[in-house]
């Protein structure tokens, strides 16, 4: 080449179609500080990408150069801002957005760039919004705010008919043997030994499946269990009401544990999809503030439908017997099964169909392909090995067990146990459904309380606080009912019911830290596994107090598991405090705050 064709000047091109024509290069984010909670706000920096990746400049060699050395106010007007944690995009003049990833530079093997429709269609929807946004909005913004509402509207349609059905259904088993706790009991233990014993497995199978098909799936199986609750119990009712040690050997009552059984490990998989998958993809990488306000929202939708299902129940229990109240719950939950496989299509289809595949989808064919009754035992117990591996090298792992130890009461809380013994006490239905309705309105006051909590304290120490608080409720509520006037004076009933309802905001406080700090502790790809081994370690706190609530099957020894209960919770507030007290470098990594 002559040297007046180098030292000539390039040809000019408009700057906008120039810059439309080339690729952006790959920049590399800045590194991810780990999120302490929802309202914590990030700082922001500014990523300019104004190179250009040279393996594309067969395409347009002099326009690139022209174009990067000449359309500076262009360029810097389709810059956009980045807050930390993002990933960053560079919007072009052109209108199309093309999205950088967490890559070091390309060289010159990068692979050609791809048309304007799939830049497009991968491009995030509040990235399409015809400009730059706010760096103080872009980071709070889900990836999908669309298929995010969609997920909130079938949490709320599902949370709400199992809520109602966690009501109902220890009612109309308490009612078939008076002045006795030991058939809810049975069912709650072998209840959580099955989840226990199949938390990883679940964890396992839905991650190597499509999740909408897995959802629909899990949420059809779930109400074909209630189905078959129902009538069994119906059947149960028809047939002459034994007594209770009988009770369990009856064919019939196996069936009703198999179908309580399905129910609960359906419910499990269902929240860990919703939980671990569907919230952390549609908030989108790298947006923690998103993230967190989506978790502080599921909570709230969580406690909403546990307000309106106790709230519904005991509307139903005051004008029908249990019976009636336990098949009214199931035509709920048939109502709703439409609507959520219609909504959780909707979801998929707002977030540009982000759910169609599965990981490893391929691999599980390839695995099922070759079936072999040793070898799947074999896979399955390695699964749950690996399951409980992973669990305990989690470096939140004191934050996990906190929580199990937090699942340890079954007594002061809401539920199946202290449903049965409020229902033997003679307690009036409407009384029954305030408690439970208001246990759940404390819980979501302490969602917005949490966030205040945690500017004040930071994370960490929110979440010790919450532990505290609910360790000195449940012991001044064990130190009311041993007092022995629980049963004969009104007064000292509603003091020990308020003092648990009181508990509930330390409960959900640390629930929703706990959540968030397992959730930065974690990789993503890990999430499912941990969650569901997680879910599998909680289940065998419960299955320990069921058992022990099946040896104390009389409703009179109901204050030995209301100690038990309280002493777990005082134990999970030492551990996680002496675990602040001596924090790891990991941990100093993690929350550098």
């Amino acid at each position: 080449m002559s040297m007046s064709k180098l030292l000539s000047p390039p040809p000019t091109s408009p700057p906008g179609p120039a810059l439309s024509r080339l690729p952006c290069r790959r920049v590399a984010p800045p590194p991810v500080l780990p999120f302490p909670f929802p309202l914590r706000r990030l700082t922001s920096r500014r990523v300019f990408a104004t190179s250009c990746s040279s393996s594309d400049s067969e395409h347009a060699p002099s326009a690139s150069s022209t174009a990067l050395a000449g359309a500076g106010d262009d360029l810097s007007a389709g810059v956009t801002q980045e807050r930390e944690g993002a990933l960053p995009f560079v919007q072009l003049s052109s209108g199309i957005v093309l999205r950088t990833e967490e890559q070091s530079l390309l060289g010159d093997h990068a692979p050609a760039p791809a048309p304007a429709s799939a830049a497009s269609s991968f491009a995030l929807p509040d990235e399409l919004n015809g400009g730059c946004r706010e760096d103080d909005h872009l980071g709070e913004t889900p990836a999908y705010p669309a298929a995010m509402n969609a997920l909130y509207a079938a949490c709320l349609a599902g949370n709400a008919t199992e809520q109602l059905w966690n009501f109902t259904w220890p009612a109309a088993v308490a009612v078939l043997h008076p002045a006795s706790i030991l058939p809810v009991a049975v069912l709650g233990f072998f209840t959580k030994l099955v989840v226990f014993a199949a938390g990883p497995l679940v964890g396992e199978l839905i991650s190597s499946l499509p999740r909408i098909p897995a959802y629909r799936s899990l949420a059809a199986i779930q109400t074909a269990a209630h189905l078959v609750s129902v009538a069994t119990i119906t059947y149960a009712f028809a047939v002459h009401r034994a007594a209770a040690a009988s009770l369990l050997l009856r064919p019939w009552f196996a069936v009703l544990v198999a179908s309580t059984a399905v129910d609960r490990l359906a419910c499990v998989a269902l929240g860990i999809i919703a939980e671990r998958d569907f919230v952390v993809q549609l908030a989108g990488a790298g947006r923690p503030v998103a993230l967190a306000k989506a978790n502080a929202t599921l909570s709230r939708v969580d406690l909403l439908c546990e307000t309106v299902g106790a709230s519904i129940f005991a509307l139903l229990l005051s004008k029908n017997n249990p019976l009636t109240c336990i098949k009214l719950s199931c035509v709920i939950s048939l109502c709703a099964l439409p609507l959520l496989i219609f909504l959780c299509g909707e979801m998929n289809r707002l977030a540009d169909g982000i759910f169609d595949h599965s990981e490893n989808t391929t691999s599980h064919a390839e695995k099922t392909s070759s079936f072999s009754i040793r070898k799947t035992v074999e896979e399955a117990v390695a699964t749950v090995r690996n399951g409980w591996s992973e669990y305990m090298r989690q470096p939140v792992l004191p934050a996990s067990l906190a929580y199990v130890f937090v699942c340890f009461n079954v007594a002061l809380a809401p539920g199946a146990l202290m449903t049965t013994f409020l229902i033997h006490q003679g307690v009036r239905p409407s009384v029954i459904g305030a408690f439970g309705g208001s246990s759940a309105a404390v819980g979501i006051l302490a969602t917005f309380a949490t966030a205040r909590l945690v500017k004040e304290l930071g994370i960490l120490k929110a979440g010790a606080a919450g532990l505290i608080a609910q360790s000195a409720l449940l012991g001044a509520a064990v130190v009311v009912y041993l007092t022995g006037a629980v049963s004969r004076r009104a007064g000292a009933l509603f003091a020990f019911l308020g003092l648990i309802v009181a508990s509930r905001a330390g409960h959900m406080a640390y629930s929703a830290i706990g959540l968030q700090v397992v959730q930065t502790g974690n990789p993503a790809s890990k999430a499912k596994l941990i969650g569901a081994t997680e879910i599998a370690v909680a289940s065998l706190a419960e299955l320990a107090m069921m058992a022990v609530a099946v040896v104390a099957s009389d409703a009179s020894h109901f204050g030995a598991l209301a100690a038990l209960s309280a002493t777990a919770v005082a134990a999970a507030a030492g551990m996680y405090c002496r675990w602040l007290a001596n924090p790891s470098d990991e941990l100093r990594r993690i929350f550098p705050s």
